[in-house]
């Protein structure tokens, strides 16, 4: 570390030295997702060395390629510009600090470098230039890091006179092949409304509005039956569970409320018999046991069958239309929902198709998703599950028993949907590659147009400075390149499945347990 750096805890410098205002792949404000969208050039395939101006500055930029998609980068700055920074840094630091004997920003050199330290301000010098040329040469490169910068030794400070020059290290992003550049072959469903969908919400509809009535006294509990129960409960104390004990309430079997070694005691058993047993805690309690977690190791259950119940939904009559849904008849209640339905399906095909596109396209490519990619996704889907978790009022714990999912699983699913993002963007980039798709400047600039702010030229040159142009070229290149891909896919039309396909499946398996309980 510079020996300037004890005077760091005494000024205020911009930044901290050598430290980068956040890495140079996700810094500034977000308009993409990680992994960005737009090729990187092929520039870490060979080595260039060229003199490009930035920011006023008269710089030189180096880029070698190294092995696993890494790229090792020198920065020159001209002695020139490295004596006007510093000048121009003594007079900023005139006039920001106060020296006795001397106005607002007359202090000359030797008194400044005397109260912040002799290299405070070549110190901040040398901070600035890596701060800000560094993320706009790798900009200005078509460079696409996936990881923060690596200085194998750190830089050292601007000397009066004489150019600065520093090198690091970063990962870029990969460049893959697809084995096929054809259209990809996709099956979709028509748009209109089928008549199996038309009877498939129908049925939801009867199911919405179903009744129940009491089943014969010899029918026995199956692993889906609806019941009437009492129930007494005690801890391992032997004292009633009041939130546990009830002498008549509805209890739906399969539903999650209890552990499944509950409802195995139930099965079988009929109107007016009883089952009496313990249960250990377990570790992830259901619904109605969550309250106890930690309070009671076991639990002593007395449960006795009142009722078991079964239900019976409507018939779809014109009179019941009108009267429940408010249709005139059941041709009207058709015709809504033909017209719903295929308003739905509309609106809901291009992102069916471009996923399905997508889901293609990564078949045709063996890779191995960078660690550093894979993290940056997931991270992003994290941030956007939360925040719509967070939108919607509704807590993890909910989310999770909601879409059925444990917490290892879930973790698992983002980690699986992450590597596939990742997959596409590659996959896209690929696509877009070879068929010698290009961004232009308006291009990008319409992209801060359509963004909606106040002022999108500024923020287009803010972005410029922040060296995050790449990331607003990535976006369009792959929006191009995704739209090239579903023009061409070859579509087939597809009838859904049956609605009550899946639920058949489930009740013939659910069936076999009540059989086997039997």
């Amino acid at each position: 570390m510079w020996q300037a750096a004890r005077w760091f805890s005494r000024v205020p410098l911009r930044g901290r030295c050598l430290r980068f205002r956040g890495s140079f792949v996700n810094a500034g404000p977000q308009l993409y997702r990680a992994g960005g969208m737009c090729h990187n050039n092929r520039s870490v395939r060979y080595s260039t060395y060229e003199q490009v101006t930035m920011e006023d500055s008269y710089v030189e930029t180096k880029v070698e390629a190294l092995e696993g998609n890494r790229a090792k980068v020198t920065i020159t700055l001209d002695a020139k510009d490295v004596d006007a920074r510093i000048k121009n840094t003594y007079k900023e630091f005139a006039n920001k600090y106060n020296f006795p004997g001397f106005r607002k920003g007359k202090a000359p050199r030797p008194i400044i470098d005397n109260a912040l330290g002799k290299d405070a301000v070549r110190a901040s010098v040398a901070d600035e230039v890596v701060n800000g040329l560094s993320p706009i040469a790798i900009d200005e490169k078509g460079l696409f890091p996936i990881s923060k910068p690596e200085f194998a030794e750190e830089p050292g400070l601007v000397e009066d006179g004489k150019e600065y020059s520093y090198t690091f290290t970063i990962e870029c992003k990969p460049e893959v092949e697809l084995d096929s550049y054809e259209p990809v072959e996709i099956e979709l469903p028509g748009e209109e409304a089928t008549d199996e969908e038309i009877e498939d919400q129908i049925e939801h509809f009867r199911e919405h509005y179903f009744t129940f009535k009491d089943a014969p006294a010899n029918t026995k509990v199956k692993v889906d039956s609806e019941l009437t129960i009492a129930m007494k409960s005690t801890d391992d104390k032997g004292e009633a569970i009041e939130s546990l004990s009830t002498e008549e309430r509805p209890y739906t079997m399969g539903a999650g409320l209890l552990p499944e070694e509950f409802e195995e005691k139930l099965v079988g058993l009929k109107k007016g018999q009883t089952a009496e047993f313990d249960l250990d805690m377990p570790a992830n309690p259901p619904v109605l046991l969550r309250a106890l977690k930690d309070k009671t190791e076991k639990i002593h259950f007395d449960v006795e069958v009142k009722a078991v119940r079964k239900k019976i939904l409507p018939e779809v009559t014109d009179e019941w239309v009108k009267e429940t849904l408010g249709f005139e008849n059941v041709e009207e209640l058709r015709t809504r929902l033909a017209e719903s339905l295929t308003a739905q399906k509309k609106s809901m095909l291009p992102g069916l198709k471009e996923r399905a596109c997508l889901n293609k396209l990564i078949e045709r490519m063996d890779v191995e998703v960078p660690a550093a990619m894979a993290e940056a996704a997931e991270a992003n889907l994290l941030q956007e599950l939360f925040q719509q978790l967070q939108a919607s009022g509704m807590s993890f714990d909910a989310y999770l028993q909601q879409m059925g999912l444990k917490a290892e699983n879930f973790k698992d699913d983002i980690k699986l949907q992450a590597a596939d993002n990742v997959k596409q963007d590659l996959a896209l980039d690929a696509w877009a590659r070879h068929f010698d798709m290009q961004v232009s400047d308006a291009d990008v600039t319409m992209e801060f147009v359509k963004s909606g702010v106040e002022d999108p030229a500024a923020l287009e040159e803010d972005w410029r400075k922040n060296g995050q142009l790449h990331m607003v070229r990535e976006g369009v290149l792959r929006t191009k390149a995704v739209t090239d891909l579903m023009d061409k896919a070859v579509v087939t039309e597809v009838q859904p499945k049956a609605a009550d396909e899946k639920p058949a499946k489930k009740t013939a398996k659910k069936a076999a347990k009540a059989d086997d309980a039997e």
